[in-house]
């Protein structure tokens, strides 16, 4: 690779790797909805996380200079620390959301898993005591206002769903707050790993517990279903999880968290395309408020906060 080549990459990379995070993180409620059509909701994102850690974390350890892997060891801890987030995250966060999308639309779901920050600021006001400004309180009434027009026209069935999907939503906004104030690793590669490794086997001990094995049949799961797994285990989590990382080490941290409403719009449009998910004009005017609450939200959130 010549100089010039390397300075373009280095200038260009962190963009395309915003770029993934947007299409591929976004791709993901739609390869979670087509995942629950055979495979139990809880199965699925604990084998999702499981074996993503399994495959990232013997690699995320040995990343970084001699000096840094030597005093960055995972420790009590840190172990602690993950499991703790990896709990609120992945096993509440992530498995909620599994769960809620078997009966909610992936572009519905994923709307409404874009109200995490506006749950951070909640969080940030109990955990940190930090007082909501007027832009935050404006953020918080126009995400309310969002979500009840988003699911207002839902069919009994769905508002389960919905609910589920919002809980999920505030513990995955808990969880990124109380982030930063526990003892995670130094490197977020291996705290990633970490997480992965806690919250999918939480998951699978969940689906133990609710049932799921006891009624589960290989032979009746799709290879879409099968396609899907793969697709959340390999580009969904480690891919676009090194992106994400990547892009936040060279990037402004409040143009990375874009992410959080260009997510939603490819959600909606994949779903609409691949699944011919209905958009409605409430859904349509509902996004709209949600996604301008969502952008109010993360200028009012401290810099610090990806």
């Amino acid at each position: 690779m010549t100089p010039a080549n390397a300075i373009r990459l280095r200038a260009w990379g962190p963009w395309v790797a915003l770029v993934v995070v947007y299409v591929v993180w976004g791709s993901t409620y739609l390869a979670i909805r087509v995942g629950v059509q055979t495979l139990p909701p809880f199965m699925l994102a604990g084998v999702r996380y499981l074996v993503a850690g399994v495959l990232l974390y013997p690699v995320a350890v040995r990343m970084g200079g001699t000096e840094l892997r030597r005093t960055d060891r995972p420790g009590r801890r840190q172990w602690l620390a993950a499991a703790i987030i990896g709990l609120l995250l992945l096993t509440i966060g992530n498995g909620g959301l599994t769960y809620g999308e078997q009966s909610v639309e992936s572009g519905l779901a994923a709307l409404l898993v874009a109200t995490v920050p506006l749950w951070m600021l909640g969080a940030d006001r109990i955990l940190n005591g930090r007082a909501i400004t007027l832009r935050a309180a404006i953020a918080l009434v126009l995400g309310l206002i969002g979500v009840a027009v988003l699911a207002r026209p839902s069919p009994a069935g769905t508002i389960v769903g919905v609910v589920v999907i919002l809980v999920a939503s505030a513990s995955w906004g808990a969880g990124s707050v109380l982030s930063q104030r526990l003892a995670l690793p130094a490197r977020p590669l291996v705290g990633s790993g970490m997480q992965m490794l806690v919250g999918g086997g939480l998951l699978l001990v969940l689906s133990v517990a609710s049932g799921e094995w006891s009624a589960f049949a290989v032979d009746q799961v799709s290879w879409a279903s099968f396609v899907a797994l793969a697709y959340l285990i390999g580009p969904g989590s480690i891919l676009a999880l090194s992106c994400y990382v990547i892009a936040l080490k060279n990037l402004p941290t409040s143009t990375v968290a874009t992410y959080a409403f260009v997510n939603p719009l490819v959600a909606v449009a994949l779903g609409a395309w691949l699944l011919d998910e209905h958009l409605t004009l409430s859904t349509l005017i509902g996004a709209a408020i949600l996604i301008v609450s969502v952008a109010l939200a993360i200028r009012a959130r401290p810099r610090s906060q990806p």
